[in-house]
């Protein structure tokens, strides 16, 4: 069984591992769980999970369902499902997901696009024209980061218009 950083995993549901000695500069294309403990370059598309773990650092594009990062990552993240960034993880780049969960202690450094189920049925939804009509929990998450509704010009007041 593969216990470190929190991370554990039965090693039956491990398909490929790079263990924490090993250097990786290529491509892998897979279908289960891949985990990578050592260093990876190149790009990484799989249609099963990918778990980096708290000693692994990579350098890729990669592709899967569901990522998790323990360890350290720069490149470009797509995730079908969820990225998870644990409490020792650094994550640097660009990422799109559907869901995102980020431990306290987590890095996170990039840009950040996060899809919804709307939007993966071809639907597009148009960004909110103002914080007005956002959800209860939208506004306090704006207000609390400063941010303003698109329809507000800089340096005025809506309410004085």
């Amino acid at each position: 069984m593969f216990k470190k950083d929190g991370l554990e995993i039965p090693s039956d549901k491990v398909n490929t591992v790079i263990g924490k000695e090993t250097f990786f500069n290529g491509t892998i294309n897979g279908k289960g769980l891949i985990r990578i403990d050592g260093e990876a370059e190149g790009n990484i598309s799989n249609k099963g999970d990918v778990v980096i773990g708290e000693n692994g650092r990579v350098a890729v594009e990669i592709r899967a369902r569901n990522i998790t990062i323990a360890g350290h990552f720069e490149g470009v993240l797509e995730a079908e499902g969820k990225l998870e960034l644990k409490k020792t993880g650094t994550a640097v780049g660009t990422f799109k997901v559907n869901a995102l969960m980020i431990e306290e202690g987590a890095v996170l450094s990039g840009s950040m696009e996060m899809k919804n189920k709307d939007q993966e049925r071809g639907s597009k939804i148009k960004n909110e024209k103002s914080s007005d009509t956002a959800a209860p929990e939208s506004r306090a998450m704006n207000k609390q980061l400063g941010i303003t509704g698109e329809s507000e010009a800089p340096g005025k007041d809506p309410k004085t218009e």
